[in-house]
């Protein structure tokens, strides 16, 4: 079982995505900041992390910027998530070292392929 790291800080969300993937054989666990989040990548090591560029504390890009600094955490796929969809947000995301982007709100199926991208021998169906 692949385990994601989901880092968000609207507990809808968290709650909506949290349970679709746990339904699909993921484990995931949760931080609601950018500092709690690369705490938690560093003590459990997911497979993957979805991270919300909108974060309090530490945003987004700068944890993903960290996490891809750090080499314990570097070759942790992330998955930038935002509610802001214009091109300029996508290319941010990934030049702050995120794998891949995807914009709000989620469209499971979309997200889902994303994460098969990422981790093809990992992925539950």
């Amino acid at each position: 079982m692949a385990k994601i790291l989901y880092v968000e800080d609207n507990d809808d969300n968290v709650y909506m995505l949290t349970a679709r993937l746990r339904r699909r054989g993921f484990e995931v666990i949760v931080a609601s900041d950018g500092e709690q989040g690369i705490a938690l990548a560093c003590a459990e090591a997911p497979a993957l992390i979805l991270m919300d560029l909108g974060l309090p504390i530490l945003n987004g890009w700068e944890a993903s910027r960290r996490l891809k600094a750090a080499p314990e955490t570097r070759s942790i796929p992330i998955i930038a998530l935002s509610a802001h969809a214009m091109a300029s947000d996508r290319e941010t995301a990934i030049a702050a070292g995120c794998d891949d982007f995807d914009s709000k709100p989620i469209e499971f199926g979309r997200l889902l392929d994303k994460i098969r991208a990422l981790l093809p021998e990992a992925t539950p169906l």
